[in-house]
């Protein structure tokens, strides 16, 4: 079976600068690594699933975060770094990519061996994503190089998080975005 690389949140909001959520420079350094992973599992056969952050302008998430990713602007789109590559849209409108959408079939019909997890924010929507996928028993990798946040506390508490309770697979050095 194929795996499945689910990118998440690597939209215009998050990764440009001058939107309310940028997450700085230092989380559009996992770009060259993103594409790698994306073009080294593509190869293999894997699916692509771009997770996109898509709200409603008067998102009660707006009570936690500034607006963002409104549904139908530049922000709620891929970045063009990576808006050439094949995969499958899949619009959120909360942290996982399992709420309310309608991502839990997709994988059934696919049956991947395991669920790559890669983008940004990783201790808001990786980390949430990776929560509900661990509740569906899927074997998860996070590769480090190709996760990042705006707060990089945060970002480490995340991964520590991930690997010990949620048993994700932590990819460092070689192993993440070149594989």
């Amino acid at each position: 079976m194929p795996n499945a690389v689910l990118v998440v949140d690597m939209l215009v909001g998050f990764l440009e600068p001058g939107h309310n959520l940028y997450c700085g420079d230092d989380a559009r350094k996992i770009i060259p690594n993103v594409k790698r992973l994306i073009e080294s599992e593509q190869a293999k056969g894997s699916k692509v699933f771009f997770i996109a952050d898509n709200h409603d302008p008067d998102d009660l998430e707006f009570k936690v975060f500034p607006p963002h990713c409104i549904r139908g602007t530049k922000e709620a789109q891929v970045i063009p770094e990576l808006a050439g590559y094949k995969g499958e849209l899949i619009p959120k409108k909360r942290y996982s990519a399992f709420y309310g959408t309608d991502l839990e079939q997709r994988l059934a019909k696919l049956k991947p061996d395991k669920l790559i997890l890669v983008g940004v924010c990783t201790d808001i929507c990786v980390m949430y994503t990776a929560s509900s996928a661990r509740n569906r028993d899927y074997a998860i990798e996070v590769p480090v190089d190709c996760v990042a946040s705006f707060d990089e506390q945060a970002h480490r508490n995340a991964l520590k998080h991930m690997e010990k309770i949620l048993g994700v697979k932590l990819l460092t050095g070689t192993k993440a975005g070149g594989r």
